[in-house]
């Protein structure tokens, strides 16, 4: 029996893992951001609880609706590309509109259980109408992205095969940088916050950070040299997971450069917008500045280094700046500029922003070693 030409057609078709692990990445950051800081869970006064789902917010802006619109647009469209090539495009859209609207009908639920946070019919609305938004804009770029569009062929060409994990976390990096840090790339600094936990839980002070340091103090020297170490390998490590994907016809030198410089512009825009327009380059510190020379330094060597020895490299960097990161105490400076944080203009984002910096380095890791253990790299 000879197949039909639609059966041929969709069986040339294939699904974009990247999509898909996109899509799950991206819930879990609408979960972690909706329901963020996870305190004072309260299950009284279930009764009043269809009464406020239905009732129309007394105080809002545009600018809070625009954000919680723009916020569930991603997801429509990772919804969208996701379910490719198995369901047609517009029907794709409608189970993404209807998916968009059951995750954001289930945050706005739990949300009644959360007294830092507000039940609303409008954020339902807007949220929706974000996933509506976005999955009819992936529909209209589907042929684009997916059927072999200009980017899956720059995909193919330039990138070794099966990288979609290794693109995504590239593709988040820069948007870990959002969340203010006390060091320029300086992501994962979990001690801090274990060690808040630790006190609240034991009802004693707990500072695990002084612990595993002795009681040793750090002078203004230290610092300086903490903050290039912490720059310079967290650069390094994540321009060098870049590179080990990319093969010999991709332009290695320009596509590092733009996602340093992606990097870079989502540091300086969010410090403009979070603090005041004259911090933007606030974290250009003389450390920082020394570790990004360090790391171009670096990074010109070990950018003849074979796939497979860039591979271990960014897994040893990120390492280092990973304990470094957390054997460093805080820095006062940086806790008394967080104190004049713009937050509640971007109140529904911050915990997903504080996800994405906590978590970065931790997932990149995850990402290097799976792919050592399950294919050992390029060589």
């Amino acid at each position: 029996m000879v197949p039909s030409a639609a059966a041929q057609n969709i069986s040339e078709l294939h699904a974009s893992p990247f999509a898909r692990a996109s899509l799950v990445a991206y819930l879990f950051l609408i979960a972690y951001a909706s329901w963020f800081p996870f305190t004072g869970w309260q299950a009284d006064k279930l009764s009043a609880l269809p009464d406020v789902i239905r009732q129309w917010p007394l105080y809002w802006t545009l600018f809070d609706a625009g954000i919680n619109v723009i916020g569930y647009i991603p997801f429509g469209m990772l919804a969208v590309f996701a379910l490719y090539p198995r369901v047609p495009r517009w029907w794709a859209v409608l189970l993404a509109t209807l998916a968009g609207a059951l995750v954001s009908g289930t945050m706005e639920v739990v949300q009644y259980f959360l007294p830092s946070r507000v039940t609303s019919l409008l954020d339902f609305l807007t949220n929706s109408g974000g996933a509506l938004s976005g999955a009819v804009l992936g529909a209209l770029l589907t042929p684009l992205i997916l059927e072999k569009g200009r980017l899956q062929l720059l995909r193919k060409h330039w990138v070794y095969q099966e990288a979609s994990r290794e693109l995504l976390v590239l593709g988040l990096w820069p948007l870990a940088q959002i969340y203010p840090q006390a060091y320029l790339f300086g992501l994962g600094q979990i001690l801090p916050i274990a060690s808040q936990w630790l006190s609240a839980l034991l009802d004693t002070p707990v500072d695990l950070g002084s612990l595993l340091l002795h009681g040793v103090q750090l002078g203004a020297e230290e610092y300086l040299l903490s903050e290039t170490i912490i720059t310079a390998c967290g650069s390094s490590g994540a321009i060098l997971i870049c590179l080990h994907l990319l093969n010999r016809d991709a332009p290695k030198a320009a596509l590092s450069g733009l996602l340093l410089l992606a990097a870079l512009a989502s540091k300086a825009l969010a410090s403009a917008l979070l603090f005041q327009p004259e911090y933007a380059l606030v974290w250009l510190t003389p450390g920082a500045r020394g570790g990004l020379l360090i790391s171009f330094i670096m990074l010109y060597g070990f950018s003849f280094a074979p796939a497979l020895v860039q591979k271990r490299l960014a897994l040893l960097l990120l390492l280092i700046s990973l304990i470094v990161l957390n054997l460093v105490p805080g820095n006062p400076y940086f806790a008394a500029t967080l104190q004049t944080w713009v937050q509640g203009k971007f109140l529904n984002f911050n915990g997903a922003a504080q996800f994405l910096s906590l978590f970065w380095p931790f997932l990149a890791l995850w990402v290097l070693l799976r792919r050592s253990a399950t294919s050992g790299g390029q060589g």
